[in-house]
């Protein structure tokens, strides 16, 4: 049957089910399908070419930027593995601890006074080690908040440090290297280890250069620092790495470590000082001797309040603490502050045992004559006198030394600037003609040969005729002459024709031997000068010499060191029980001589010498030109000798030795007997002072018979050996 139309029946499935059948389902039409869009071929545009002398360069040059990255890298893994290499050995070979914290290439000199109180320090100050636990808070907070607040937080090195550090610098015109140095705490520790390297007094290489090899700033040692500050974090903890610091560095006057610092400073343990006194001390960290708080108490305070801001900035103190602190400067200790004995504190450093002393690398415990008491007096006096007596501008200088009669040096003042140390001292380095204060030792020669007292010698015009320089005339100091004068009026008015003529007669080397034998060591006058002083002698011969005097006649050594020992032992290495040595001349003649010269003091040349309630003795001397002046005398205490004089032998306008020396004498010497009671000279007392009615003469000399000198003075036994009468 042929079907109408163009569409073909759906095909209709056979009926499965009853009930179901001639029933259709409606023909579910499909979705109209939406037309596909015809894909429009969009043009690629062409293939832009560039020109070759462009390409290639570009080409060459992202090439180039590849490879750097690459070589970038692997540099950077090499630098990592090189670092971590120099770490590790570091680390590896670093000591322990214990070894790292006194690095001193020297040892160090403490000195006491006599009554063991400690008032100078020399060499290398090492207190003992000290932790970061054991010090006081406030100093390791001090320490931290100066050299370094991140400290606790880097692993050495501090790259914000380092880049602020480098930004400052070249804004304040420098290099990037130059001042600021951005370093850690523990880079600075790296730097006081130098880096590993100990010195080597032998290696060719002062210690001084040591030094300056261990502080250079150039890139290559900044990289070596850096990695040993490294090395450092992974051998130590933080706190001990601050412990080394605490110990290591310098704080000026000596001091290496904050422990040696305190008690330079402030006679205290490191682990008992205030706020006040640990800003002192963290604040000298940054130029030690410029904020040495015993060269410029001010300076180093004005430092200090520095550090106290960073530290309440910090956190570490309270605006109350920190106002507190401000409110109470720290104080230095009674021996900071007065700075005492620098001369005396040299000059036993040069007397002793240079491998004990200026050599040492033991710390050294000294225990010394010095008495502190009779230094401030002189002190006191040099600058009562300088102050009321003596122009102002004057550049001329003065000496003093104080000394037992046993040579034991109480006091020393080397030169008008009294607290210094290493400073030309002019009581034991200036070699000076003496003049008149020479004279004493031609009458104890005298008397230890017989004569006396009041024996009798002429002052007359005397001339002598000496080999190669012709004839010589003495004079008096106002060109006059007496006549038949005492030995004691002739002393006591330091006349000049009666000295030549006694050191004649008896013998002019005796009065040599007499001289070096109460310890003048410098080179005598041969000439008939000598007795006029023409010889040179320093200021500590002449006193020891005239404490010879005073002792009865027997030479003395001056001395300063009583005991020696190593710190921590007991049983001293050396010991000094006194000075006294040989006897020189006879009790009795040093007696007389006393007598003699304490009527310089009483109405003679040195009459501004004399203390109201104390004998004294003593003898003027003035130099050619007055280019030196003494004053050497003694009461039956202690002994003392001023020298005067300008540095450069200029010739002293108004001042002999009777003037200004005598007034600094006096000056010293009522300051050291103030509250001692008064002891009788060791001298004669004949009933009345001798005149030339009274005197004895022998023609042709002016001298008496002589009588035997006591056998055992240095001049009776040399007449014994030689069978000389007396």
């Amino acid at each position: 049957m042929a079907q109408n139309g163009s569409r073909r029946p759906p095909l209709v499935a056979d009926k499965r089910y009853p009930g179901a059948a001639g029933k259709k389902k409606p023909a579910k039409s499909p979705p109209p399908k939406k037309p596909r869009k015809p894909k429009r071929r969009t043009a690629k545009p062409p293939k832009r070419t560039r020109p070759f002398f462009i390409a290639w360069p570009l080409a060459l040059i992202r090439w180039l930027f590849r490879l750097g990255f690459k070589l970038t890298v692997v540099a950077l893994l090499v630098v990592g593995l090189l670092v971590a290499g120099g770490v590790f050995y570091f680390s590896s070979t670093m000591p322990p601890l214990s070894s790292l914290v006194d690095g001193r290439a020297q040892g160090s000199v403490t000195m006491m006074d006599r009554n063991g109180e400690i008032f100078a320090w020399r060499g290398d100050q090492f207190g003992g080690i000290v932790t970061a636990d054991t010090v006081s808070p406030a100093l390791k907070n001090a320490v931290v908040a100066t050299e370094d607040k991140r400290f606790y937080n880097h692993f050495g090195v501090s790259p914000r440090g380092i880049a602020s550090a480098v930004r400052i610098n070249l804004s304040e015109g420098r290099g990037p290297l130059s001042g600021h140095g951005g370093s850690t705490l523990t880079q600075q520790v790296a730097k006081l280890l130098c880096l590993g390297v100990p010195f080597d007094p032998a290696g060719g290489m002062t210690e001084a250069e040591y030094e300056a090899d261990c502080r250079e700033s150039s890139l290559w040692r900044k990289i070596k620092e850096a990695v040993y500050a490294t090395a450092l974090e992974a051998k130590f903890s933080k706190d001990e790495i601050l412990t080394i610091y605490l110990n290591r560095a310098y704080l000026g006057a000596g001091a290496y470590g904050f422990e040696a610092a305190s008690q330079r400073y402030f006679g205290k343990s490191a682990a008992d000082v205030r706020p006040a006194e640990a800003a002192i001390l963290a604040g000298a960290l940054t130029a030690p001797s410029r904020y040495d708080p015993t060269n410029n108490l001010q300076r180093s305070w004005d430092r200090a309040l520095t550090v106290l801001r960073l530290m309440e900035d910090q956190g570490y103190l309270t605006a109350q603490q920190a106002a507190y602190a401000r409110e109470h400067p720290a104080e230095l200790s009674e021996a900071a502050e007065a700075r005492a004995g620098g001369y005396f504190a040299d000059w036993v450093m040069s007397s002793g045992p240079s491998f004990l002393t200026r050599d040492t690398t033991e710390d050294v415990i000294i225990r010394t004559t010095f008495d502190q008491d009779m230094q401030r007096a002189a002190e006191e006096a040099l600058a009562w006198v300088f102050d009321n007596k003596v122009s102002p501008g004057s550049k001329a200088q003065a000496a003093i030394v104080v000394m037992s009669a046993d040579g034991a040096v109480r006091a020393m003042v080397g030169g008008r600037k009294t607290k210094v140390s290493g400073a030309f001292n002019r009581a034991t380095q200036a070699l000076r003609q003496t003049g008149s204060s020479f004279k004493p030792f031609v009458y104890a020669t005298a008397l230890d040969l017989g004569w006396r007292y009041d024996s009798l010698i002429e002052d007359a015009p005397f001339c002598m005729s000496i080999p190669g320089s012709g004839q010589w005339c003495p004079t008096n100091y106002d060109n006059q002459t007496r006549g038949w004068v005492t030995l004691t009026d002739a002393l006591r008015n330091s006349l000049n024709i009666p000295a030549v003529k006694l050191s004649e007669a008896v013998g002019r080397e005796n009065v040599r031997t007499v001289a070096s034998m109460f310890g003048i060591q410098s080179d005598l006058a041969a000439g008939p000068a000598l007795a006029l002083g023409a010889s040179e002698s320093t200021l500590l011969e002449m006193t020891g010499a005239y404490a010879g005097i005073l002792n009865g006649g027997s030479s003395v050594t001056p001395y300063g060191l009583i005991e020696l020992r190593l710190l921590g032992e007991s049983t001293p290495l050396m010991e000094q029980a006194g000075g006294i040595g040989e006897r020189v001349i006879t009790p009795q003649a040093a007696e007389q001589l006393i007598y003699m010269m304490s009527r310089v003091v009483t109405d003679g040349s040195g009459r501004r010498a004399a203390l109201d309630a104390h004998e004294a003795a003593g003898k003027t001397g003035t130099t050619t030109a007055a280019r030196d002046a003494w004053f050497l005398g003694f009461t039956a205490d202690y002994v003392a000798g001023v020298w005067m004089g300008y540095d450069d032998n200029t010739p002293l306008t108004g001042v002999t030795g009777s003037g200004l020396p005598a007034e600094i004498w006096h000056e010293t010497m009522a300051r050291v007997h103030e509250n001692l009671p008064a002891h009788p000279l060791p001298m004669i007392r004949p009933d009345a002072p001798p005149t030339v009615e009274s005197g004895t003469r022998q023609p042709g000399i002016g001298g008496p018979t002589r009588t035997p000198a006591g056998e055992d003075s240095l001049l009776g036994v040399l007449r014994s050996i030689l069978g000389i009468e007396g």
